[in-house]
């Protein structure tokens, strides 16, 4: 069994101006040969992005892409010809299969967008690129996001890959069983929250898992936690 701590100020950091970027794995120009990505799980990106600005249009292949807003909303255009747009507490993902490109502008004029990217190796390569985008209502301790077949209402990827958001409020006690994989990683979207009763997590903070049965959260204040089993 091994749970190793992955701290927010220990990620890789990048200030572009327009763009401010926590990198949990190796990307870009940050690299570190102990941060490869965990499982299929290969990029979380915490990403805030100023007002009229945004991800000019580039290109993607054989990747399941996740984009989950925190604040804001993400303007999405795509070579295929469609155009979304991703509100605060939406998830969407991109299957980009045999290719696609595509950009991701801050839809606001005056706020900025906050937002979680986060990359997935596929099983199975070369496919027609797709989309899915939802909604999922706070009204539960425990959703699914992601799931290979879709279920509970879930966005399907093409992985054996699970992403659960753990949503908390302060007090709140929630044991979790990891019955999908023996790899998992818990990333803090927002808030606080103890691990197993002695570690203390904080926003942007992640835990790799392997070989654990369980996790227990206690939030010490409003707190949401992706959890992925990888």
């Amino acid at each position: 069994m091994m749970m190793e701590i992955r701290k927010a100020h220990d990620r890789g950091m990048a200030d572009f101006g327009w763009l401010q970027s926590a990198h949990t794995f190796s990307f870009g120009q940050y690299y570190d040969p102990e941060q490869m990505g965990h499982g299929q799980l290969v990029v979380i990106n915490d990403d805030t992005v100023a007002p009229n600005a945004g991800f000019a249009t580039h290109p993607h292949r054989n990747m399941e892409i996740i984009s989950y807003v925190l604040e804001g909303a993400i303007a999405h255009k795509d070579s295929q010809g469609n155009e979304f747009v991703v509100p605060a507490g939406e998830f969407q993902i991109m299957s980009a299969g045999s290719g696609i490109t595509h950009s991701e502008y801050n839809a606001n004029d005056d706020q900025a967008l906050k937002f979680l990217q986060i990359w997935i190796k596929p099983n199975v390569l070369e496919t027609e690129p797709s989309y899915e985008q939802k909604h999922f209502a706070n009204d539960k301790q425990q959703q699914l996001i992601l799931s290979p077949e879709g279920e509970a209402g879930s966005l399907r990827i093409k992985q054996n890959a699970w992403l659960q958001r753990l949503t908390l409020v302060t007090h709140d006690n929630l044991i979790v069983a990891l019955k999908h994989s023996n790899t998992a990683y818990l990333h803090v979207a927002k808030g606080e929250v103890t691990l197993n009763d002695t570690t203390l997590l904080t926003t942007g903070d992640g835990v790799k898992l392997l070989d654990e049965s369980q996790v227990q959260l206690t939030a010490g204040t409003d707190a949401e936690v992706l959890l992925f089993e990888v």
